[in-house]
């Protein structure tokens, strides 16, 4: 099971695996705080491409297809199946530090993983 939340809603224990997705460490959250049991900024948007996004919602559509396709090079397949294999034996949360609830790159994510 794959769910996504703000890395800023308290941690829970129906989250299961807490994965940080976000390259940059999130502002004003300690290590602590965050519960998390791996940060994967690996698996973020590249920063050329966050910056060039800069969270603006007429550009999301535009960012989905390039983060799609960072998605989709070798050097990430690893951490696809990874995060794939964990959905398989348990839930699995997807941490973003984003406020757009309904234009982030967890949301991009998620679909892939989910194989919509």
């Amino acid at each position: 099971m794959l769910k996504i939340k703000r890395i800023y809603e308290n941690p829970a224990f129906e989250d299961g695996k807490r994965i940080l997705v976000d390259r940059i460490w999130p502002r004003g959250i300690s290590k602590a705080e965050a519960q998390l049991d791996l940060w994967m900024k690996e698996i973020a948007p590249s920063t050329g491409l966050r910056k060039w996004f800069a969270h603006k919602p007429e550009r999301y559509a535009e960012f989905s297809k390039r983060y799609e396709q960072e998605l989709a090079a070798q050097e990430v397949k690893v951490y696809i199946e990874q995060l794939r294999s964990w959905m398989e034996s348990g839930t699995v949360t997807l941490l973003y530090a984003a406020k757009d609830q309904k234009h982030n790159h967890a949301l991009v994510l998620q679909e892939v993983l989910e194989g919509k």
